[in-house]
This record gives C-alpha cells, sequence and structure tokens, in this order.
C-alpha cells in the first residue's frame, strides 16, 4: 500500500470536521449522497463554516477565562471543539432538514416554492402520515399503515401494517401478521386515504 504523504494526511485533518458533518447529515436525512467530487467540497464548505464557530468559541472562552480560571487552550482543545461542533452543526441541520423548518420559511418569504426533502415521493408521505393503499401491478390491492416507505419510488420496500389485501374483489384481513414488506417496484400508484374529520 502507498506511504500518504504529509500533505495529504494535513489536509484530511484539516477537512475532517466538514466530512464529520456530511457524514451525519446523509446517515441521519434521506437525501441520496452526492458523488465524491461535491462530498469534498461540501465537507470543505461545512469546515470553513466549523472553523469560523470554533475561532468564536476561543474567543468567547477566553474571555471567559479573564474571569475563571478554565484552563488553556491547546491544539488539542481546538481539535475537540471542532469535532464537537461538527457534530452539533450536523445534528442540528439534519433536524432542521427533517423538520423541513429552511424551505418552510422560504416558502414563506415567497423565495421558494420547494421543500427540503430529497424528492416529492418522500415529502408526501413524510407531510401526509395517513392511511394508504397500494395498487400492485398484478392487479391486487394493499390497504394499511405505511410503518417505512422508500425514499424514492423506484428503490426500496414498503413496510405496511395493519394490512388487508384485496384480489379480484376478495377482501383477506391480514390482522394476524405484524405487517407485510411490498417491493416499490411492485406497485403502480399509491392512494392516501382521507382523515376521518377530513371527509366530512
Amino acid at each position: 500500500m502507498p506511504e500518504l504523504s504529509k500533505d495529504l494526511v494535513a489536509l484530511l485533518q484539516y477537512l475532517a470536521p466538514g466530512f464529520l458533518v456530511a457524514w451525519v447529515f446523509f446517515g441521519l436525512t434521506s437525501h441520496i449522497k452526492p458523488s465524491q467530487f461535491e462530498r469534498v467540497v461540501q465537507a470543505l464548505i461545512f469546515t470553513v463554516v466549523i472553523q469560523v464557530l470554533v475561532l468564536a468559541e476561543e474567543r468567547g472562552l477566553k474571555a471567559i477565562g479573564r474571569a475563571f480560571l478554565l484552563g488553556q487552550w491547546t491544539d488539542t482543545s481546538a481539535i475537540t471543539a471542532s469535532m464537537l461542533t461538527a457534530l452539533l452543526v450536523g445534528l442540528c441541520l439534519s433536524a432542521c432538514v427533517n423538520a423541513d423548518a429552511f424551505h418552510r420559511l422560504t416558502r414563506r418569504l415567497g423565495i421558494s416554492h420547494r421543500t427540503g426533502h430529497p424528492c416529492e415521493w418522500f415529502g408526501t408521505f413524510s407531510d401526509y402520515p395517513r392511511y394508504v393503499a397500494l395498487q400492485l401491478k398484478d392487479g391486487s390491492r394493499v390497504f394499511g399503515w405505511p410503518q417505512v416507505w422508500p425514499s424514492e419510488p423506484a428503490n426500496g420496500h414498503f413496510f405496511i401494517t395493519s394490512a388487508t389485501r384485496t384480489v379480484d374483489e376478495i377482501e383477506q384481513d391480514l390482522a394476524h401478521l405484524d405487517g407485510i414488506l411490498i417491493d416499490a417496484k411492485d406497485v403502480s400508484w399509491v392512494e392516501f386515504v382521507k382523515k376521518p374529520e377530513d371527509k366530512s
């Protein structure tokens, strides 16, 4: 295995907080990981943000340290602060994106009409928690609660609980099952059942 140059190791150490933010973000959201080049660019941007935050933390702690003895700010302190800040930024960013907070604000301000969800498919399931009817390509229908749904329509599986299946107008109650797993590729379309208060 070829030996890594010191410059490459130094670059990776510098970008580590940015990669940590991206790792947390893509691990906690349904957004698809971008290409390797885009991930490096994102890590660079996140790293700059983390460096600015750590600089502010350092100055704040040093100001507090003038009144109360907290200890010395060392290279180890800077590395620890940058990694903890990166973790916190990744968690906050993931929470805001999953709650659609940023995009909701831009929609209210008239800046954008987009949502924070990776696609309309995922956004609809996320924003409309209710019973669904899956029309399958073999002509049968499955009605139930979507406990898990795929992030995109072409890949993944539905996990439907409290399910019933209709085949040739004959309804089969599947209450004896914990749930049924259905490949998204076998689904022609999805119907969202109105909530009881909406039906009136």
